[in-house]
């Protein structure tokens, strides 16, 4: 009996001996106040470099706001350069063509060819005369533009000569449609009366200025130099802020004995003499009030 609890007695011993050294030799994982601190380091760090990049970021926009502007008698703008060929002289273009309120949102693509003068053509009464239903007697095709969700049927009269009138400036002459008319009504339109692509540009209404409940057509803001370009139009309101570049037409709404195109064909392969295009709108408002 003593023999049997001798032997049992060692083999508890041991046990317990083994089972303290591994006990002893275990790692330990840190105390939960040390990783705490090292998650609250972390953040801290965090939100300071946020902190310093917020700080340049409103230091570097006070700095914009609180710069002073210079006075437009001693600052000019960088603009860009393009040759004359008729006189052989660098000229500058207009510092607000190339600068506009809405970053020149606007603006018209470079000339291919810089010494190419624009000719700034209004749609609705100038080119063509449409009118929504009912349909009249006459009309030379028809378009149905969505507009407001709804779509609705317009009757499109071309002007006498229209046809002729373009083939013969956009051999000469840069022509873009300058028009208040919307988009979606006047893109139909155009797709119909230019189908050999004679047109270079359409601006639309949403290229216009809202100015005093009328929409113009601010020419310095298309980015074409005011001395190689007219616009033609019949609404004086659309081009009151330059009407020395304007030629005047009478409206045109329907008449097929109209003679206004015609008389534009010779205007615009005589003026070619004229450098700059103002002074050739200036003999052609001339002309037409000495009539």
């Amino acid at each position: 009996m003593v023999a049997r609890i001798c032997k049992r007695t060692p083999t508890k011993t041991i046990k317990a001996a083994h089972h303290h050294h591994r006990r002893r030799h275990r790692k330990k994982s840190p105390p939960k106040t040390t990783a705490t601190a090292a998650t609250i380091i972390s953040s801290i760090n965090k939100s300071i470099s946020t902190c310093k990049r917020r700080i340049a970021k409103l230091f570097s926009k006070l700095v914009r706001i609180t710069t002073p502007k210079r006075k437009s008698s001693g600052y000019k703008y960088k603009v860009l350069k393009t040759q004359h060929t008729e006189s052989e002289s660098v000229h500058f273009l207009a510092p607000k063509a190339l600068f506009s309120d809405k970053d020149n949102a606007f603006a018209l693509p470079p000339l291919i060819y810089p010494e190419k003068r624009t000719i700034f053509l209004d749609l609705d009464e100038t080119l063509v005369h449409s009118k929504p239903d009912p349909p009249p007697k006459r009309f030379d095709f028809t378009v149905r533009p969505r507009i407001d969700g709804e779509i609705m049927n317009f009757y499109v009269i071309k002007r006498p000569g229209v046809d002729a009138f373009l083939e013969s400036i956009s051999e000469k002459y840069e022509v873009v449609v300058f028009t208040a008319g919307l988009k979606e009504y006047a893109s139909l339109v155009l797709d119909r009366l230019d189908k050999k692509g004679l047109i270079s540009h359409r601006l639309y209404r949403d290229s216009c200025k809202p100015f005093d409940g009328k929409y113009v057509k601010d020419l310095s803001e298309v980015g074409r130099d005011l001395n190689k370009a007219v616009i033609v139009d019949d609404n004086p309101n659309a081009y009151q802020f330059q009407p020395e570049n304007a030629i005047p037409v009478k409206p045109f709404t329907g008449d097929i004995s109209d003679m206004e195109l015609s008389k534009l064909i010779k205007f615009f392969q005589g003026c070619q003499r004229h450098v700059d295009m103002r002074d050739a709108a200036k003999e052609f408002v001339g002309e037409r009030y000495d009539r």
